[in-house]
């Protein structure tokens, strides 16, 4: 690739100490020391199975979008169906598949790689993929409990979507960044898609470039 490419680059830091603080419910906290520009460096973040998200459009251009409960803000949000890849060994692809199902009881027969990005860089470790799903149908509704017991369903035309982000009306940056990709995806009539199986050097699983030696 040309040098002057714009990308992030993957460094290679001698990890020293890696140890997990905080063993909690969904995800930890680890705490690494590293040698980073000649000094030695403590860091503590969340770390995290990674996660994936679909935005799923319908034939009329309309994003399906759910509305849940989320407790650290308060607030019932929109969002697009998601959740972690906590299930050991699940491919990428079919946890958003379980997830859009789930969630929102639908399934797609067309799959593809939107966007991916880390969700918190400075603090977490969370990777985070956003496929969008074509060609959907409904299926048998499946049985929620806790914050998705609740959980409302909409059908938004993609420009709509758009102008809420800009009205700044919705705040979740999962729907943020994905119904952004999707209008630029599709003023670029697709082309920026990849396919759903694309590697993902990205995702914490796949980062061997640290090498822990104590």
């Amino acid at each position: 690739m040309p040098e002057d490419l714009l990308q992030d680059d993957v460094v290679p830091v001698e990890v020293t100490a890696s140890d997990i603080v905080y063993d909690g419910a969904i995800w930890n906290v680890r705490r690494d020391s590293f040698a980073y520009n000649g000094s030695s460096i403590t860091r503590e973040y969340i770390d995290h199975p990674g996660a994936v998200a679909v935005l799923a459009l319908d034939e009329h251009d309309r994003v399906l979008l759910i509305k849940q409960y989320r407790h650290p803000t308060g607030l019932r949000g929109w969002e697009l169906p998601a959740g972690l890849l906590d299930v050991t060994g699940e491919n990428a692809v079919v946890g958003a598949q379980r997830e859009l199902a789930e969630e929102a009881d639908v399934v797609a027969a067309e799959w593809a790689l939107l966007t991916e990005f880390y969700t918190t860089p400075g603090g977490s470790n969370e990777a985070l993929r956003v496929y969008l799903a074509r060609g959907v149908s409904m299926v048998a509704a499946f049985e929620r409990t806790d914050e998705e017991a609740d959980i409302e369903l909409r059908w938004v035309p993609l420009d709509e979507c758009v102008d809420a982000v800009m009205a700044r009306r919705i705040a979740n940056p999962i729907l943020i960044v994905g119904v952004l990709a999707a209008q630029v995806a599709r003023s670029r009539d697709w082309s920026t898609l990849a396919p759903a199986d694309s590697p993902w050097p990205r995702h914490p699983l796949s980062l061997q470039s640290r090498n822990i030696t104590a």
